[in-house]
């Protein structure tokens, strides 16, 4: 999974393909790109979103945002526009693996020049806010489970006559350890383990000396993530807005991608010394936030394709927003109401 998403100039993320729809093609027929994310969706998420951005940036001295793996630049554009709308003006920093979207990116948010700068390393420790969005999903995972003697394994990756093709395998001992702890040994059980994402949580208490990431993608609680009906567990691709589950079929050219156990986020930042500051579903959170002032602002279009991002059936319910950070002591507007913390 590292190496067809991420090989210079082989990987999904590292060659030249368009990856995302842009916004101004979602009424248009045979859309670019594998798949479309919130910020594409509609520039009520982004306006929305900056409300709570604002919030945080308010009791910070000298804040800024840092924005993990920022997409077409489209979140970034619309959150400094209504934070200038807001009478905010900070920093805006991008870190971005992706050079065909780095270029994208750049192309967006050509009127921020002077706020925005990409950087490769997230710096010192810094007052503000970190932003996420979609970007968990696509930190390489384990296959892991439990072959039919319940014996902990990992799912390895062989080269046979007919392509690429799994093999099982002895889970290491740091594995088998994380499995057994968070799962029963369930005979024939297939899951993923994300402790790449779990490294990256951990990390945001170097990151930031006070302030708050908002974690924004989608998954379950561990009590969902492990039910015995998803025993074949959470991968999945997507190539042409078309979503399948056989991740050695063009290699390279589509998104690799699993849901993300926010039980799993919210332990490796406790354990790193943070505060978990609120976790909820995408469509509470955007109402929580002041939503319905910005539908206000849409016009029939975009109005259309607001649904979407609250819908139970559609994104509102599968994707949530988790918020973790420290020396932040006022409530969070977009938990106010319908915090589901005691759920993770």
């Amino acid at each position: 999974m590292t190496e067809v998403l991420y090989a210079p100039g082989l990987g999904y993320y590292s060659a030249g393909s368009t990856k995302l729809a842009a916004r101004h093609t979602q009424n248009q027929a045979g859309l670019a790109g594998d798949f479309v994310t919130a910020p594409e969706l509609s520039p009520a998420f982004g306006r929305t979103l900056a409300q709570q951005v604002a919030q945080v940036l308010a009791d910070c001295a000298d804040p800024k945002i840092l924005e993990f793996g920022a997409g077409s630049g489209q979140l970034a554009h619309d959150i400094l526009e209504e934070l200038k709308t807001l009478g905010f003006q900070t920093r805006y920093e991008i870190l971005e693996l992706s050079a065909d979207l780095k270029q994208r990116q750049q192309q967006t948010l050509a009127p921020w020049a002077e706020q925005v700068r990409w950087v490769d390393n997230p710096g010192p420790a810094f007052d503000g806010v970190i932003l996420a969005n979609e970007v968990l999903d696509a930190m390489p995972v384990h296959i892991v489970g439990f072959d039919q003697d319940g014996q902990a394994i990992e799912q390895g990756v062989i080269w046979t006559d007919d392509g690429f093709a799994w093999q099982s395998q002895p889970a290491s001992e740091r594995l088998t350890e994380t499995l057994k702890a968070r799962l029963p040994a369930l005979p024939g059980y297939i899951t993923e383990l994300n402790l790449a994402a779990e490294a990256w949580i951990q990390q945001i208490n170097d990151w930031l000396s006070k302030g708050v990431a908002f974690i924004i993608d989608y998954g379950f609680t561990a009590s969902e993530f492990f039910h015995p009906q998803r025993h074949t567990g959470t991968l999945m691709c997507h190539i042409q807005h078309t979503a399948h589950d056989n991740p050695f079929f063009a290699p390279g050219l589509q998104d690799i991608t699993a849901h993300v156990d926010f039980s799993a986020m919210a332990a490796a930042a406790q354990r790193s010394g943070l505060e978990v500051m609120g976790f909820t579903s995408q469509a509470r959170f955007l109402i929580n936030a002041g939503l319905a002032t910005q539908a206000a602002r849409l016009n029939r279009h975009e109005a259309r394709a607001l649904e979407k991002l609250v819908s139970e059936a559609e994104m509102g319910e599968l994707f949530k927003v988790l918020a973790v950070g420290k020396q932040i002591d006022l409530p969070l507007m977009g938990f106010s109401h319908s915090d589901r913390r005691h759920q993770l």
